[in-house]
């Protein structure tokens, strides 16, 4: 692990791991324990989009496991790469009753790129390089390797475990002790030679330069050209500032989605938020990078009629997604960017006004933002201004962890991050909970940038607990909850259409209080504390000192309701 740059091993304690985590503070890899096995891959997960290297988190066998699936599958369809190395009963005592012995493999099988069980200790080096190379490679994703409780513990502990000290009794006893005697003696053999630790060269695919040469045609004769860039445009190898010239020398209108935003800058003329339906439906060519035709984009649906569609993604079977039902790709690229070394540049800078068009578009729908933002609700404080005011007190260094259903995608209109890899979301899977462990692994990573985690009172109950888990290990972070007392995002639909919003009802509660309790700092905005835009600003800078202290934060806003996202939900 050391060997791959890593610097931090993510964790639940259990004794199945504890020679892991002993071995790794010993050598120097920070051990940071949690509160929840999800909130340590969540934690790894943040890392491997951070820094470009694998993140990797420890857990224990069975429950330790089963904690684990959720967060892993999220990192799967984020294409995250990391490493969740689990414990496990030794390999002679499963299914036989042993503690915490569950079927392990056939659980991430089928939602990692790699599967694996360590069968003796001289395996442990070559199956970890084999396992974080498959990560990484490709199209990146978790990896889970399973180390049986016999390969990890010292000889002696091993030995006197499994051969026993009595003598044995009767042929049928003797014959049991010697072969308990080899299979350690095999399980050990080869341990202590030399192994290569550096790691595996990487397979990446790329584009040919004949698809290079016919995208080039493509744009040359487009009049109205989109581009869509998904996360999966920020993966290693190739260095965002690389990606960010090329677009710039592009010339495209683009839509950032996931963790694309923030690669151009708020004031680009190139960037555009609102009204992508709209351009969509316009635009005679769309650029898919890393995007994909899934319900983010209506199944394929939205592109207008007689557009050209060229999609470029890692993944062959995300690059036609529902291909031939609801679209048809004129170019389809499996690799990593689509230019050589001369870069593509539409011929018509703003021919025919096409940038202009969108750019009116934009302003308008902005106004409107702005507008609706100034109604002040019946009660508490309205989410749209909250986050406008956020927005304003944002720094270049600032990173942003959306963890929430309806305030976090009302952020998502609103709150504009002002670098690359600055916003973290969940992906294409959806999770709740990501937030306490995205904001470990980030400020870990990052320790010089303020990390915000924009919180969903509903999602905030998965990680609110990690506010122990950020004071014991001194990270200072800010959540900032969007408190409507409600599972909104739900019940905006299912109330008009079913007639009912059970199941959807929280309370405004004191959430501050419990981050104190755990000793964070914790601060309420609310109409009864000052409705006016000073009182809100005034309480964010406070929390913002509170963290430039060393204290992680909590500002629990309560909201009134708002219809910006009336009628947008996707299912």
């Amino acid at each position: 692990m050391r060997a791959h740059g890593v610097q931090f091993l993510f964790t639940l304690p259990g004794g199945h791991i504890s020679p892991v985590l002993v071995a790794c503070e010993k050598i120097g890899i920070r051990v940071v324990d949690t509160r929840h096995e999800a909130t340590a891959v969540f934690a790894a997960d943040a890392v491997s989009r951070l820094s470009g290297r694998i993140g990797v988190a420890a857990v224990t066998a069975g429950p330790g496991v089963t904690n684990a699936v959720t967060a892993v599958k999220n990192a799967q369809m984020a294409e995250s790469p990391l490493l969740l190395l689990a414990g496990a009963a030794a390999r002679l005592q499963k299914g036989r009753g042993a503690l915490q012995d569950i079927p392990q493999l056939p659980l991430f099988r089928p939602i990692c790129k790699s599967a694996l069980s360590v069968a003796a200790v001289r395996d442990i080096v070559p199956v970890l390089r084999r396992a974080i190379a498959t990560a990484m490679g490709g199209t990146p994703g978790p990896v889970f390797v399973e180390l049986p409780i016999d390969v990890l513990y010292p000889f002696h502990v091993v030995q006197k475990e499994l051969g026993g000290s009595q003598t044995p009794r009767g042929l049928r006893g003797k014959l049991v002790q010697w072969y308990l005697r080899q299979y350690v003696a095999d399980l050990f053999a080869g341990a202590w030679e030399p192994r290569e630790l550096q790691p595996l060269p990487l397979s990446v695919p790329r584009a040919t330069p004949k698809e290079i040469q016919l995208c080039s045609e493509l744009l040359s004769r487009a009049r109205r050209p989109l581009l869509l860039l998904g996360s999966q445009t920020l993966l290693p190898p190739t260095p965002t500032e690389e990606l960010r010239s090329a677009l710039q020398s592009l010339g495209v209108p683009c839509y950032l989605g996931g963790a694309a935003r923030g690669l151009l800058p708020p004031d680009s003329p190139l960037l555009f938020r609102h009204n992508r339906r709209r351009a969509l439906r316009e635009a005679d060519l769309v650029l898919l990078a890393g995007a994909v035709c899934d319900f983010r984009l209506s199944y394929g649906r939205l592109f207008g009629r007689g557009a050209a569609v060229v999609a470029v993604n890692r993944d062959r079977e995300q690059l036609l997604r529902n291909a031939d039902v609801f679209w048809k790709p004129r170019l389809a690229v499996q690799g990593e960017r689509l230019w050589g070394e001369n870069k593509p540049v539409w011929g018509g800078m703003n021919r025919f006004g096409w940038r202009e068009r969108l750019r009116e578009a934009e302003t308008e729908r902005e106004r409107e933002i702005r507008a609706m933002a100034a109604v002040s609700p019946q009660c508490h404080l309205n989410p749209l201004s909250l986050l406008l005011a956020l927005d304003r007190l944002l720094s270049p260094q600032t990173l942003l962890v959306a963890d929430g259903g309806d305030f976090v995608a009302t952020a998502a209109y609103s709150v504009r991050p002002r670098q690359p890899r600055a916003w973290l979301d969940p992906g294409p899977f959806g999770t709740l909970g990501v937030g306490g462990g995205f904001a470990l692994g980030a400020k870990l990573c990052r320790p010089e940038a303020e990390v915000w985690i924009l919180y969903g009172d509903g999602s905030l109950g998965f990680s609110l607990m990690e506010f122990d888990t950020f004071v014991r290990h001194k990270v200072p972070v800010i959540a900032l909850v969007g408190n409507d007392a409600g599972w909104t995002q739900i019940s905006r639909e299912q109330l008009p259409l079913l007639g009912s919003a059970v199941g959807c009802g929280l309370a405004y509660s004191d959430y501050h209080a419990v981050a104190t309790a755990l000793g964070g700092r914790g601060f309420v905005l609310d109409r009864d504390t000052g409705d006016s835009e000073d009182r809100v600003v005034a309480v964010l800078r406070a929390a913002m000192a509170e963290c430039h202290r060393g204290h992680p934060v909590l500002v629990n806003a309560l909201l009134g309701p708002s219809d910006f996202r009336q009628g947008s939900v996707s299912v």
